[in-house]
């Protein structure tokens, strides 16, 4: 009886364009192919072999399945598609992820897929609920483990795609289970949405592997409105590290976001540790994004800048280091190129100060290395009188003031947020 051949399976991460220091990293780790990967090669005892980017693999594959993340790298999807195509002419190629699960039409047209999957695939899914993914598959020892305790978003955020990627919300009860090393990411969209989120993280606490504690990450964050103060004791009790909230909507959100922070610092957190998330480039101008900004340092946090891309953008050819016009990429209609770029100095520079403690922030102090004692005489000065450190530093940046073109005037709803952040009145009674 002729023995039956083992299919062959290539999963293919293309050669987005990330850092080469991050194509195995927590922020980029392909964790669907992992998934996808290690239920095949152990559940269905097929040969598995996982590639970044487009070389020659060392199988000749049956089907070649192939990621993708956002939209706007949907070009580098393409380029993978049309590579291992001219390879491997016979073989099958599967394309999902993000982009194929949110623009399937665009994606088949653009791969010449034989099939293009949307959604997440459950079988890897289901498998890796009650089996350790096989991290041998990147090729690469990682010091962490991504795990999901839950999927889908109940939020329905027009700037999000995941509520539509994962309608359906479904929990994992024993996440406590699945931990196989000291740093553990969790990818969930919605981590503290779970029904027994307290309970879960009463158990984290207790968590040990190797004889050594946990330590835990929330890559996506947490939602603010769902916290409360015995929420935020637990997270810091259970040794999630670099907590960050979001402040998507406008400066009428302010006393919402303070009291997260509050939150989280009595609970124990250093401000200068947590993150908050600000869309920008988006429905909000960058008068009110900055004046965003202005809060955080005033309550000497950090921030996450997120540049808006719509969900039907294909393309994205931003270039910090150049004019750029909408033809290179998308600019809302309320922002201009240089307020976009303005922004993301900004928050940098915001970031430098806001983690090492600095008055202010200058480029030449950067680059002229000086002596500990000068840099320290430097701050003083700073602390002390603006203008005399502009004599020694020209172009000496300081984070508590405002920031932006000088032709930029705010609109009046921009004033009216102002007025009731200072005010703490109802913008009813400001107007």
């Amino acid at each position: 009886m002729t023995q039956r051949k083992k299919k062959s399976i290539l999963l293919v991460m293309p050669d987005f364009p990330i850092p080469p220091k991050r194509k195995i990293h927590h922020d980029y780790l392909p964790i669907g192919l992992l998934k996808i990967g290690t239920y095949l090669r152990h559940a269905k005892g097929y040969s598995v072999e996982l590639i970044f980017g487009n070389r020659k693999p060392s199988m000749i594959p049956d089907e070649i399945w192939i990621t993708s993340l956002f939209t706007y790298w949907s070009e580098y999807v393409g380029r993978s598609a049309k590579y291992y195509r001219s390879l491997f002419p016979k073989a099958k190629v599967i394309v999902g992820g993000i982009y194929a699960s949110l623009m399937p039409e665009h994606a088949k047209l653009l791969t010449k897929a034989t099939r293009v999957h949307q959604g997440l695939y459950m079988p890897a899914e289901r498998w890796a609920k009650t089996h350790s993914l096989d991290y041998s598959l990147l090729g690469k020892n990682v010091d962490f483990q991504i795990l999901h305790g839950m999927r889908g978003c109940f939020r329905r955020c027009e700037f999000c795609g995941t509520w539509k990627i994962e309608p359906r919300e479904e929990f994992d009860f024993e996440i406590t289970k699945r931990i196989r090393s000291n740093h553990v990411i969790f990818y969930d969209n919605n981590f503290l949405r779970h029904p027994n989120i307290k309970q879960i993280l009463s158990e984290l606490a207790n968590v040990r592997y190797n004889g050594k504690p946990v330590i835990f990450e929330c890559q996506s964050g947490f939602d603010g409105r769902i916290m409360d103060e015995e929420i935020a004791r637990l997270l810091k009790k259970a040794r999630f590290i670099n907590p960050r909230i979001a402040w998507d909507h406008s400066l009428f959100d302010e006393r919402m976001i303070r009291e997260q922070i509050g939150m989280l610092t009595r609970a124990g957190y250093k401000a200068k540790d947590i993150y908050v998330f600000i869309l920008y480039n988006w429905n909000y101008d960058f008068h009110t994004c900055e004046s965003k900004r202005l809060k955080c340092w005033e309550w000497k946090v950090q921030i996450a800048d997120c540049r808006f891309r719509p969900l039907d953008s294909t393309s994205d050819h931003y270039n910090p280091r150049k004019r750029q016009s909408s033809k290179d990429y998308f600019i809302h209609p309320l922002w201009t190129d240089e307020e976009v770029k303005l922004f993301r100095a900004n928050v940098r520079r915001h970031n430098i100060c806001v983690r090492h403690g600095f008055g202010f922030y200058s480029r030449m102090l950067e680059q002229m290395r000086l002596p500990k004692e000068k840099q320290k005489r430097l701050l003083k000065l700073s602390m002390l009188n603006k203008s005399a450190l502009k004599q020694a530093l020209p172009d000496a940046w300081f984070p508590d003031e405002y920031h932006g073109p000088d032709r930029k005037q705010a609109p009046i709803e921009s004033f009216i947020d102002i007025a009731y952040v200072a005010s703490d009145k109802p913008a009813t009674e400001i107007i």
